[in-house]
């Protein structure tokens, strides 16, 4: 179970060996000795099953030689089945100063493999932690969930993999097919970048406390070729006019970024919603967007071979 993966050996040491680690303790155990509790203002459901944090782990498929990125580990239940998997190492991204306790009495029991990186996660580049193949999986705090989210997209062709528990509206929006009422922004961008798929789905009582509503583990496994950032940032200016009126018309909706002919230009009726395009139209709309932009640029350019560097 991951709840003594990481410990048992050292369990079986400590009889035997002087000097050797005290025993892991078990993960309740653990939040209790450190006074632990979840914090609503952070967003924090502490998952405390070991047996559906070794099946989110495994989620991640093979992890010999990878490196991997958890973000908001809190009592560190996914991480010790983490550990417990061949993964090279794991980095632990944690901004709650309460558990970095409890996660330094476990990186005694996985000497350089569990590093402990005592930051906000939204202002971190979270690649610059470990080399590739890297992966993130992890329990995403629920209030900073997306925006993490968008952010992993830009850098999709950093990552193998994510592996991401989302309150499971969330994650139906990730993964949700056009013309549905989940479909918008964000499963455009998360589904232009990535292959996105369900994996589980768990009640409001595989967590402590329990959230309102059901959790859902997305998978994401990122194309192989992935947008440029110019033409990433113009999709995101896209899909924000297109879904931020999305009731109107896209001739309607799409007139700040230049409305008919924008839309003629990549081949897509005006009188269209924005709900009925699929992932490929907005990639044509993205790409002709930023083709306006650079032409428009060049053209504005008062001599040749300036105001370009940028």
């Amino acid at each position: 179970m991951a709840e003594s993966g990481s410990g048992s050996g050292e369990e079986r040491g400590a009889e035997t060996q002087p000097g050797a680690l005290p025993p892991l303790p078990t993960l309740k155990e653990s939040i209790h000795k450190h006074g632990l509790d979840a914090k609503k203002s952070l967003g924090q459901h502490f998952l405390l099953d070991p047996s559906v944090c070794e099946r989110i782990a495994r989620l991640g498929g093979d992890l010999h030689g990878r490196h991997v990125v958890e973000i908001g580990p809190g009592p560190g239940g996914l991480t010790r089945a983490l550990l417990a998997s061949p993964a090279l190492d794991v980095h632990a991204v944690e901004i709650d100063s309460r558990a970095w306790p409890l996660l330094e009495e476990l990186a005694l029991h996985a000497p350089d493999r569990l590093k402990i990186v005592r930051q906000d996660a939204l202002e971190l580049d979270a690649t610059q932690l470990t080399p590739g193949p890297r992966q993130i999986i992890a329990n995403l705090p629920y209030n900073v969930a997306t925006p993490l989210l968008i952010s992993w997209l830009r850098q999709g062709a950093d990552w193998e993999r994510l592996v991401l528990m989302f309150q499971k509206e969330v994650a139906e929006r990730v993964c949700a097919a056009p013309g549905s009422s989940a479909y918008g922004r964000l499963a455009v961008l998360a589904q232009w970048c990535a292959d996105c798929s369900i994996a589980m789905v768990l009640p409001p009582g595989a967590f402590s406390p329990p959230p309102k509503v059901h959790s859902a583990v997305a998978v994401l496994r990122p194309h192989a070729q992935q947008p440029s950032p110019a033409l990433f940032k113009a999709m995101e200016q896209v899909t924000a006019a297109a879904f931020g009126q999305r009731r109107k018309m896209l001739r309607a909706a799409m007139k700040p970024l230049g409305g008919e002919d924008l839309l003629g230009a990549a081949g897509i009726e005006g009188t269209r919603r924005a709900e009925t395009l699929s992932v490929a139209e907005f990639a044509r709309l993205a790409e002709c967007h930023l083709a306006r932009k650079q032409a428009g640029q060049k053209s504005s350019s008062p001599l040749e071979g300036q105001g370009q560097g940028h």
